[in-house]
This record gives C-alpha cells, structure tokens and sequence, in this order.
C-alpha cells in the first residue's frame, strides 16, 4: 500500500464528512459492471443529479470524526492518503446496505462506462463462433480490417501467430489474441480457410472497432432459418434490431433464432424497446420502487412476430436480457434454450457526482409480464442443456432442430 508523508494536523471536519459520499468500491464496482451486467436508466453523462453534501457537520456521524481525532493523535504509523481514507468510509457504508448492485467507481472507471457500453476496442473486427463440428467460423464486421482483408462470413480460423486453433482453446482466448493496440504495424497473422478449401495466411493491422450490439445472418445449416445476436443494450440497440430483422426479411427467412448468451444487460429503455419487437400489445415488464408498480406496455405490430422463435441462453443471461427472454418466455412467444439465467432482476440509477466518480443505486426491481420476480433465481429455460465440455454449440443445434421441425411441421413436410 502506498502511503502519504505523515500528517500532523487533523483533517478538517467537513472533508471527513465528504469521505463518507464519495470514495469508490473499486473491485466490487469492475466486477459487478463486466459480470453481472447492469440494468439502468440512461443517466450516466447527464448532470449530476446527486451531489455529496459539502455540509456534512461532525454531529452527523460523531463516532467517525472521534475515531480519526484519535488516529491523528496516536497512531503509530503514517495513515493513507485522503482519497484511501475515502474509499475504505464509503465502502463499509455500502457494505451495510447488504446490495452488491449500489456502488461507486472511481473516476477512471466512470468516465469508461460509456465505453463499455459502445464496445470500442483495437483489434481486426471479427466475431468468432464454435460450431457443431468444434471448428472457430468467423463473422466480420462491416468495414473493419478482417473485411478489408478479405474474410468472409463462415471462413475458419485454423491459426493465430503460426499458433495451431484447436478445441483445447478457449474462444475468449482465441478472442483476445486477434485484438491489441492500435499502432503503425501492429496486428495479427492469421491462417483461414475459405469455402473452397483453400487456405490463406494474411497479416491484418488493428484498427479500432466499433462493435455492433446486434449481429446477424442467415445461417447456413438451415438457410430458413435467420440468426440474431443481441451483444448488449446500448442506445443504439433497438434501430440495429429493426435493421437486422429487415435484412433478414429480404432472405426470405422463416424462422428466427435470438441468441442471448452472455448478453450481461444495459440500458432498460432499450430492453423494453427490443422486447416490444418480439412480443405483441400488454405488459413487457413491470418496475416496483419502494412505492409504487408501473407497467411498461408493448405496442402492436412487432417487426418479429410471426416468425417461429427459438432463444438460446446461458448462466451469462442477465439484466435487461432476461426482462427479453422472460417476456418472451410468458407469452409463450418461443421457448428458451440452454442453461439457467443469472437472476439479476434489479434496476440501477447511475449519477455522476462532482469528483467524476458515478453511483450506481438500486432504485427498484423488475418482474416479468406475469410479475415473476427474477432477481437470484434467473429464468428456467424449456429446453435445458448441458454445455459441450468442448465448447462446441449443441444450443444452436438444438435450436435448429426445433424450428426445422415447427418449419416442417407447417409446411406439411413432417410431424
């Protein structure tokens, strides 16, 4: 621990007071924001709409201000600096609160929020997928590097660097090698092969990428069948669903799979807005405070009704994620597939404060369109699924064959 010069003087009583609103819960805030996802309103980068009392007298908490009279008077060692002293006073405050979702992040962290959400990194832009056969398909995005260089949708990846890619490696890990700094003449070699067998070795510059929050395609195994990947729930969400879904109505498609694996949450507007999509007019959601239980109604006429659903999700399930899944799973809308949803059913105000740091606040809880409160027990999927040990996708497989079947069915080709 880094420590400060030993201070002979006590801290004045009105800087003390502050340490008890604004100091940072560091690690629990990072872990929190990448685990578990966030369910918010779009407050963040507005004005502070909650401001730590500058007034704070020592009568407020007495206990506290004798405690460090004392420190100051008789401590044997130097003390931490002021904004150590800040995080440790807010962090058991919080601590007694008994919520990990009520939290603040230091100023760093906060100001990185936003990009959290808007999903920028430096890499070659492509998003990988483990198929049946244990092979790593890539999907590039529009107008990134892996475009540029010639990469296909369903190209494989057969080696990073000369590094063989092989089902004793992780997809994040694979993930992570194809991304790095974006400087002249950094990038990555890569080894694919193309639908014609032909292998190819390239060398592609990073760049930095813009990540979608929605990804889709018509996929090849059943080319009825059109597949959407909701990434996360950014303001940008619902116009990406729209386009997607319109896309794929040019394909001809007849059957939709919704994947929400590892989707950790966002924006609840958004949420609700993509769920309108796939549920027809009633409730979608509602949101109980402390006082009051509001409805958020659907509109009719969704841009993915009518099309046969299957929605593929996992313990990464989270958040506004789950109000989707769960509206769609009351409705009767599609089934779900896979595992056991993450349970994170409370909803998060964010309000920057005036040292940059934010603060996150449980302020109310959501409950499906049959007020199924979800918060630590998570939606049970119809179709439960043990994960492939070796990270091959036995969900979509399922997916496939059961809207190959409801396809056929109503064709009149099978039963």
């Amino acid at each position: 621990m880094i420590h400060s010069k030993k201070q002979n003087t006590s801290i004045p009583r009105q800087e003390i007071g502050r340490s008890i609103l604004i100091g940072v819960v560091i690690g629990l805030g990072i872990a929190l924001v990448f685990a578990a996802g966030f369910l918010t309103r779009d407050v963040i980068g507005g004005p502070s709409r909650v401001i730590a009392q500058a007034n704070v007298e020592s009568q407020d908490y007495p206990v506290l201000f004798e405690v460090q009279r004392l420190i100051d008077e008789h401590y044997l060692r130097e003390q931490p600096d002021f904004a150590q002293r800040q995080a440790a006073a807010i962090r058991g405050m919080l601590m007694t609160l008994a919520d990990r979702y009520t939290f603040l992040v230091d100023p760093p962290v906060a100001r990185s929020e936003s990009d959290v959400l808007a999903g920028a990194y430096g890499g070659i832009g492509v998003q990988l997928h483990r198929n049946e056969a244990g092979e790593i398909t890539m999907f590039p995005f529009d107008d990134s590097p892996a475009t540029r260089a010639g990469i296909e949708t369903g190209d494989v990846l057969l080696a990073v660097n000369g590094t063989p890619v092989d089902l004793s490696m992780q997809q994040d890990q694979i993930d992570q090698m194809l991304r790095g700094e974006v400087k002249p003449g950094n990038g990555v070699e890569i080894t694919f092969r193309k639908r014609a067998d032909d292998e190819i070795t390239t060398f592609i510059d990073f760049d930095v990428i813009n990540v979608p929050s929605v990804i889709w395609r018509v996929l090849e195994e059943d080319t009825r069948v059109g597949y959407v990947h909701v990434l996360r729930f950014t303001s940008r969400t619902p116009e990406e669903l729209r386009t997607a879904l319109a896309d794929l109505k040019t394909s001809e498609i007849s059957g939709l799979v919704l994947d929400l694996r590892d989707n950790s949450g966002g924006l609840l507007a958004e949420s609700v807005a993509v769920a309108d999509e796939f549920v027809d007019s009633g409730a979608i959601a509602f949101e109980r405070t402390r006082t009051d239980i509001e409805g958020f109604d659907g509109t009719a006429g969704g841009v993915a009704l009518g099309y046969p659903l299957a929605v593929i999700v996992n313990g990464g399930t989270a958040s506004g994620a789950e109000l989707l899944a769960g509206a769609i799973q009351d409705y009767a809308r599609g089934i779900l597939i896979g595992q056991k949803t993450y349970g994170k059913g409370t909803i998060q105000q964010i309000y920057p404060l005036s040292d940059q740091s934010s603060l996150h606040v449980t302020a109310a809880e959501w409950l499906t369109p049959d007020q199924r409160a979800l918060e630590g027990d998570g939606l049970t999927p119809d179709i439960e699924m043990i994960p492939d040990a070796n990270g091959r996708d036995v969900e979509m497989g399922e997916a496939l064959r059961y809207l190959a079947s409801k396809l056929d069915s109503s064709s009149g080709r099978g039963g």
